[in-house]
């Protein structure tokens, strides 16, 4: 299956959602990974565009700041490449726990790798929700919160197709 087809289906087929649980777990990883780099780009660009507040803070930051020279930029963008890799693992993981609780619930078959498989998938809209409301900064506060309410709406949507468990 082609990304642009995985990325459509996702946004709008919670049926299809649910399939993406036979997907390889590479196919998947791979999936995550584009929105991984492109979260990073965005991130990155704000940082090298004036995001520097940081080093304004105090004058031991703005000397280090100083000596590191140009050797900043590579630094920063590992660091939210790392930081944003560990952040969107641990939020799908979050929500795979979440779907599997979910599948019990509803009495639907399904294991965590499954469930992981499309919470992965399932994160597509909000991690552009997450990264859409970083340039607007009355919406920060609660990107976090709106962005898990869609996750968790997705996921849910994804569950009640899974099979039904044998009576």
């Amino acid at each position: 299956m082609k990304f642009h087809q995985l990325f459509t289906a996702s946004l709008h087929e919670p049926k299809k959602l649910a399939a993406f649980r036979l997907l390889s777990i590479g196919k998947v990883i791979q999936y995550i990974f584009v929105f991984i780099f492109l979260y990073t780009a965005v991130s990155f660009l704000q940082f090298v565009l004036g995001d520097h507040s940081i080093f304004q803070s105090s004058p031991e930051l703005a000397e280090i700041g100083d000596t590191i020279g140009l050797l900043i930029y590579p630094i920063a963008f590992v660091l939210q490449l790392v930081i944003i890799t560990s952040y969107l693992f641990i939020r799908v993981s979050i929500f795979a726990i979440i779907g599997v609780l979910l599948l019990k619930l509803l009495r639907r078959r399904g294991e965590f790798r499954f469930m992981w498989r499309t919470a992965a998938i399932a994160a597509t809209l909000p991690i552009l929700l997450t990264m859409a409301f970083e340039f607007i900064p009355m919406m920060q506060p609660y990107s976090i919160w709106i962005a898990s309410v869609v996750h968790l709406l997705y996921v849910w949507r994804a569950a009640t197709y899974y099979p039904k468990q044998p009576q």
